[in-house]
This record gives structure tokens, C-alpha cells and sequence, in this order.
């Protein structure tokens, strides 16, 4: 039981955690875990696939300008399956969903090294980015029901993991493109091992949903009968939160997708040395998010995140005037620690506003996650009207955006501020539930 003492008189509050129907709090620290693995697992796969870009590039002929039509193609992909994700998810549990989910992604980032042509990579792009969308939303559903479990923060460490996922994704590219390892023979391996790692690690999930046959379970589970809308949207100041969010992750998919690729042409590095543009920028990321729920209770979101929006704008002006590639990634690794903990901080916060985890996570999600949407045409268009290097000098405004924010992170829940509308497209009936979870 965690208790916290009075002042002025006042008796100490205790609070029990929260155990739900399948166990005793002995096991929720495995659950912390086994959401970790996953967590970890869909890293390494995002890892992967940017760090052999050069390859695939140089293999198929692509220009900057169709690399980025095809981190666009695999946004599209995302950002359509997200707020659809929200049914499925809510429907089947985030537990059976990341199941499906981790396995089917992790399989799928595995392909695109055979695509033959552009075209084939394209699909293969298509639905990976789908099932990346998907995936993304059962598990850090799943991580926000936990959070409220344990009843303390948990979700920066956990997307710290992600990030730890990355590096080692990135890292083990490098060594593999150093010892010459094809590709094909990489990308297999890494798919076949995650999502092994992925589904095993979901046995130790707990099942929020309600019981059958009219028992009602504990903790924080939602009501298996809530209306689900088809498009999940948030609005007021969760939409401005959601813009924040989006910020934060343009700057973070114009690092991760782009830092090798800069590395190579810009500053005309080998393949693993561009390689480690990647893996400095995730590892920072990491670094930060790993230590940023101790950060964030010591200091408030609020100037957290502002911090992190300086140190991003300084990091993407450091790439764009890079003379060397020692300056850019001292670049990318400020962009990294730049954006550690405002995504968290965003996830967080969506998943504890909605009827469901799921539906919470999803409403912002959309939102956020346009900016996978907008960052690969942005960068790949403006590299091919000038450079990189006046691409990263662009993203920096963004970083700019998310320190002007930060104060939005800040603000209380309650009814009118710790709110989601789920709007059905074309309806107007709007659901709203007051936030009713307190650190």
C-alpha cells in the first residue's frame, strides 16, 4: 500500500494498488516487463528498416525524392488503420490485439528488402505502415492501463524501451553492414526473433476486460459495451495537446528516417558510418526517455518539455550547418533528447481521457501521427528543391513549436481540459468523460 503523510494535521492518504481479477500486485512489476519486450521488440524492427535505406535506395535506383514518397506511402498506411485500429483493439483487448498485432508487424518489416521495384516496395510499405499504426495503439493501450495499475508513471521508461529497440535496430545494422551481411539475411533474422519475443512476452499481459457472466473485474478495465466510434478525434485542449504531439514526432521521424541518409550523401560517409547517425539519435532518445518519468516528477511537464523543444531546434540548426559528421550527430543527438519525453507525456494523458485506453489513444494518435504523414513529403520535397541540410533547418521551426507548447502539457484534467469528443464521421454526437485518474 502507498501512503503519502499529511501536513498542517492532516490524516495520511493511502492508496492501494490496484490488482484486477488475475493477480496480486506481485505481478504487475512482470507486466511492466513483458510490455517492455514489446515495447523493445517494435523498436528494433523501426530500427532496422531506416539504418539499410541506403541500400534498398542504391539497389532500386531511388532518388530523395521517391525515398520520401515512400516513408509517405508508409505513413498513409499508418494513419488510415489508427483510428480504425480503436474497434478493434477496444473489441478484442489491447492484450489479444498486440498478440496479432506485434507478430504480423514485425513479419512484415521483414520484406522490404525483396521488393523488386519501386512499386512492390511501395505495397509492402503500405501495409507494414498499417500494421505499424495498429500495433502502436494495442500496445501503449495496454501500457496506460498498466500505468494505472501500478499507479505511477511508467509511460516515458516504456517508450524509452522503444527507443532502446531502436538503437539496437540501428546498431545491429551498422555491425551488419560493416561485416557485409546481406540485408535479406539481416531483415529475416530480425523479423523471425521479434516476433517471437513479441508474442511470448504477451502471456504476461493482464486481460482488462470485464468478466462474463455478469462479474465485473477490478482495476481499470472499460465496459466491453461502450459505443465505439469509427473515427476517433479529439477536440478543445486535447486537440492542441494532439498538435503538440505532432511537433514532437514530425522532428522524430525527420531524425530517425533521415539521419543515415544524410549521413551518406550529404556528408559522404560509408554505410555504417551513416548507419550511427540513427543509432546516436536513438540512443539520446533513450537516454531521455528512460530517465524522464524521474525528470518530469521533479520538474512539471511544463518545463520539461520546453527544455526539450530548445535542445531540438538547437540540435536540427547543429545538422543543418554540419561540417562533418562528429557536428551532426552532435546534432542528432540533441534532437534525440529533444524529443524523449513529450510523446509520452502525450500518449499518456490521451490514453486516461476516453471510454477506453484504446479510443483515447487512438483520438490523439490521429492527430499526432499525421505529422508521419507530412514529415516524409516535407523532407524529401524540400531536399529535392535545395538540400538536407535547408530540410532539417525547416523541422527546426517545429522543434521551436514544441517548446512554445509546452505550457499545454501542463494543464489540469478536469471536465472541461481532461476531456476526448469521439465524434463518428459525419455525426455529431460527441461522448466525454472526465479524466478520473490522479498521480
Amino acid at each position: 500500500m502507498e501512503c503519502r503523510h499529511g501536513s498542517g494535521g492532516q490524516a495520511a492518504e493511502c492508496r492501494r494498488p490496484v490488482t484486477g481479477r488475475s493477480g496480486s500486485p506481485a505481478v504487475l512489476p512482470a507486466e511492466r516487463r513483458a510490455v517492455g519486450v514489446v515495447f523493445i521488440a517494435n523498436g528494433i524492427v523501426c530500427g532496422t528498416f531506416p539504418s539499410r535505406l541506403p541500400w534498398i535506395a542504391e539497389r532500386l535506383h531511388l532518388s530523395s525524392g521517391l525515398l520520401g514518397l515512400v516513408g509517405l506511402i508508409t505513413s498513409i498506411g499508418a494513419l488510415v488503420a489508427i483510428p480504425l485500429a480503436a474497434q478493434f483493439v477496444h473489441r478484442a483487448g489491447p492484450r489479444a490485439a498486440t498478440r496479432v498485432l506485434i507478430a504480423g508487424s514485425c513479419l512484415c518489416g521483414g520484406l522490404p528488402v525483396f521488393a523488386p521495384d519501386l512499386a512492390v516496395l511501395a505495397l509492402i510499405m503500405l501495409v507494414f505502415g498499417a500494421l505499424l499504426g495498429t500495433v502502436d495503439n494495442a500496445m501503449n493501450a495496454q501500457a496506460v492501463e498498466a500505468e494505472q495499475r501500478i499507479g505511477k508513471s511508467i509511460m516515458s521508461g516504456l517508450h524509452g524501451l522503444w527507443s532502446v529497440g531502436v538503437l539496437i535496430g540501428a546498431l545491429a545494422s551498422s555491425l551488419a553492414a560493416h561485416a557485409g551481411l546481406d540485408p535479406r539475411l539481416q531483415f529475416t533474422i530480425t523479423a523471425v526473433v521479434t516476433a517471437a519475443g513479441g508474442v511470448i512476452a504477451t502471456a504476461w499481459f493482464r486481460d482488462s476486460r470485464p468478466a462474463r457472466a455478469g462479474r465485473k473485474a477490478e482495476g481499470p478495465a472499460r465496459d466491453a459495451d461502450t459505443a465505439v466510434p469509427r473515427f476517433a478525434w479529439p477536440r478543445g485542449p486535447l486537440l492542441l495537446i494532439g498538435l503538440v504531439g505532432f511537433a514532437a514526432i514530425f522532428v522524430e521521424f525527420a531524425a530517425n528516417d533521415w539521419a543515415a541518409v544524410f549521413m551518406h550523401w550529404d556528408l559522404h560517409t560509408s554505410e555504417a558510418a551513416a548507419a550511427l547517425g540513427t543509432s546516436v539519435f536513438a540512443g539520446s532518445m533513450a537516454a531521455g526517455r528512460l530517465s524522464g518519468d524521474v525528470v518530469v516528477r521533479r520538474t512539471g511537464p511544463v518545463l520539461a518539455v520546453r527544455t526539450c523543444g530548445v535542445l531540438g531546434t538547437a540540435g536540427c540548426l547543429l545538422v543543418a550547418i554540419a561540417p562533418d559528421p562528429a557536428a551532426a550527430m552532435a546534432g542528432f543527438v540533441l534532437i534525440g533528447i529533444g524529443v524523449s519525453v513529450v510523446v509520452p507525456l502525450v500518449f499518456a494523458a490521451a490514453g486516461r481521457s476516453g471510454p477506453s485506453s484504446a479510443i483515447g489513444v487512438a483520438g490523439v494518435a490521429t492527430v499526432s501521427y499525421g505529422a508521419g504523414l507530412a514529415a516524409p513529403s516535407v523532407m524529401g520535397g524540400v531536399a529535392d528543391l535545395s538540400s538536407l541540410r535547408i530540410a532539417f533547418a525547416v523541422t527546426s521551426l517545429l522543434a521551436a513549436a514544441v517548446a512554445a507548447g509546452a505550457g499545454l502539457l501542463g494543464r489540469k484534467s478536469g471536465a472541461a481540459e481532461g476531456q476526448l469528443a469521439l465524434a463518428e464521421a459525419g455525426a455529431s454526437e460527441v461522448i466525454l468523460e472526465e479524466d478520473q485518474f490522479h498521480r
